[in-house]
């Protein structure tokens, strides 16, 4: 059995201060929270209920997890993904009232599974996964606790395409919010959120510029988009490479190149990954590349990059900075991995994950999520759920008020007229 994260590192209590005020740096910037946490302590919504959470355990999922504890609920929570733990965070959440943390940084498979098990002993009644990882583990292995669930909230687009898939299949038990597919959360945390922060992580790890590079986008979903974006916006050459013609259209009326990879390969300095796919960037894009490239991958899983082909082609491999793996290759090219081809924006030594203000938005959806399935939860059948719209209006005008930003509502002429076929020319 695993143990908290608590009694397995040297000094609990140093790591708890310094996680704390990470924490309290985040709460500061996080106004969706803190108005869902005055509602929540004072009505209590989760009394009785025990949520299971697998996520990046760092300082902004830690006010989620105790957003979550200060409604009335008991809370376990370990990693999803074994390099985005902050551990001294984990720390402090692990001391927090109603929390138990068992995510710990740099774990291996073994490690890592345990402590989903460690949640899951727990008996959670409700999950909240980034990746799918905790609710695949229930359902594989611990089907007996599913009639006990009233459902659940998936984060992440690689989540939300797994659940799917396992719903097609007729294997989902009990009701899933796609949360990754609601505005509130596509619409900043995937392109605000991703971009910045898988930028920010790059040219933090290599000290390198983007001005005058050209990066190779793989994908141009939400998270491409922002990708793209923002290296535009600090001045680099984008290419974007994609599989879906409407988006390989889309990307290249905004004003990017668009090539196939095995094209892209030879031109590219920089490639990030975006796709949640696997095997993007393979041997035959290897052999094209030029000396000193950097590959990074901003999707759920390492698989995007093929490391085991590049680790096969490499007559060397060596740590070059904290988290940049070169391989060198017989001719001499250097081509240079950071975070083991992991989520960049959170696997590197130095990575902290997306800006707060964007993640305050999406875990407010989060927690109006978990809201809605415990006053409401026998309303869903099993299977995954858009976000209700009005839970996602919700939390935007909260960002607005706390912003001090106004907007119109529409006269009852104007709902009138939108309600009716009868208006015509």
């Amino acid at each position: 059995m695993t143990d908290p994260i608590t009694e397995r590192v040297d000094d609990p209590d140093a790591a708890r201060e310094s996680g704390r005020r990470k924490m309290e740096w985040a709460r500061q910037h996080m106004p969706i929270c803190e108005s869902l946490r005055e509602d929540f302590e004072a009505n209590q919504p989760f009394a009785g209920e025990v949520v299971g959470m697998a996520m990046h355990v760092e300082a902004k999922t830690a006010i989620l997890a105790e957003l979550l504890a200060a409604g009335g609920a008991e809370v376990a929570i370990t990693g999803c993904n074994p390099l985005s733990t902050h551990d001294d965070v984990s720390v402090a959440l692990d001391a927090v009232e109603g929390v138990t943390s068992y995510a710990e940084r740099e774990v291996d498979d073994e490690e890592y599974y345990a402590a989903i098990e460690a949640v899951i002993q727990h008996e959670p009644t409700i999950t909240v996964d980034d990746g799918m990882d905790l609710v695949a583990a229930i359902h594989e292995d611990y089907p007996e606790l599913i009639d006990s669930i009233v459902g659940g909230c998936e984060e992440t687009t690689t989540g939300v395409h797994r659940l799917r898939a396992m719903d097609a299949d007729g294997e989902l038990a009990y009701p899933m919010f796609a949360v990754n597919d609601t505005p509130m959360k596509r619409l900043f945390d995937n392109v605000h959120g991703t971009g910045e922060s898988s930028l920010a992580s790059i040219a933090m790890t290599t000290n390198l510029s983007w001005a005058g590079k050209t990066v190779v986008v793989a994908g141009y979903g939400h998270c491409g988009k922002g990708v793209a974006m923002k290296a535009s916006g600090q001045n680099a050459n984008v290419v974007v490479t994609e599989v879906e013609p409407r988006r390989a259209l889309e990307a290249h009326m905004e004003g990017y190149d668009v090539m196939p990879m095995d094209e892209a390969a030879a031109v590219g300095d920089v490639f990030i990954t975006t796709t949640g796919n696997r095997d993007v960037v393979v041997e035959e894009h290897f052999e094209e590349m030029g000396d000193g490239v950097l590959l990074a991958n901003a999707g759920h899983f390492d698989v995007e990059i093929d490391l085991d082909a590049l680790s096969d082609l490499a007559v060397d491999s060596y740590e070059a900075r904290d988290g940049v793996q070169a391989y060198e290759l017989e001719d001499g090219r250097r081509l240079n991995v950071l975070a083991e081809g992991r989520l960049v924006n959170l696997a590197t030594p130095i990575a902290l994950g997306h800006p707060v203000e964007v993640m305050d938005q999406s875990f407010g959806v989060q927690a109006v999520c978990v809201r809605e399935l415990v006053e409401s939860g026998d309303e869903y059948e099993a299977g995954v759920h858009d976000v209700p719209d009005v839970l996602d209006k919700e939390v935007a005008e909260i960002k607005l008020e706390a912003e001090g930003v106004a907007f119109d509502e529409l006269t009852e002429t104007q709902e009138e007229y939108m309600g009716s076929w009868q208006h015509g020319t």
